[in-house]
């Protein structure tokens, strides 16, 4: 497996040097908006420790980004009055990763309503802000 890679784009985010849509952060995690959202509300959560995926992360980085992704899909069922929440992680390019910094998706749904294709659309920032507000007061 290649070795982590300092300049993927979530590295950069975690540096300041990328902007992002942020809805929740504390020592061990960051959670994002996806820019090409596959549903509205798509948060991207991520560890602060520098992880390729989940085959070179530490079980208590998973842990914490696990315990995240759980907060964000409580918050985003209430928050985009959700149906259902998918959640996702890719490992490898052969298991669909595209980033290479362990992400877990977690996706707001609605009955009947399919995800966008990955990478279909780059959302307004007006909209992601929006978003974003929404998340933040629900997780308080």
């Amino acid at each position: 497996m290649p070795a982590y890679d300092n300049n993927n784009p979530f590295a950069k985010i975690l540096r300041g040097e990328f902007p992002s849509y942020e809805v929740y952060e504390n020592e061990h995690v960051l959670a994002f908006l996806d820019i090409m959202p596959r549903s509205p509300g798509h948060t991207l959560v991520i560890p602060k420790a520098p992880a390729r995926n989940i085959l070179d992360i530490s079980p208590d980085d998973y842990a914490h980004v696990a315990r995240a992704s759980h907060k964000i899909a409580a918050a985003a069922m209430k928050a985009f009055e959700a149906d259902g929440i998918t959640v996702q992680q890719f490992n490898e390019p052969a298991g669909g990763q595209v980033v290479f910094h362990l992400h877990m998706h977690v996706m707001p749904r609605k009955n009947g309503i399919a995800l966008l294709p990955p990478a279909s659309h780059k959302e307004d920032g007006k909209v992601l802000e929006a978003h974003a507000a929404k998340l933040v007061a629900a997780l308080k």
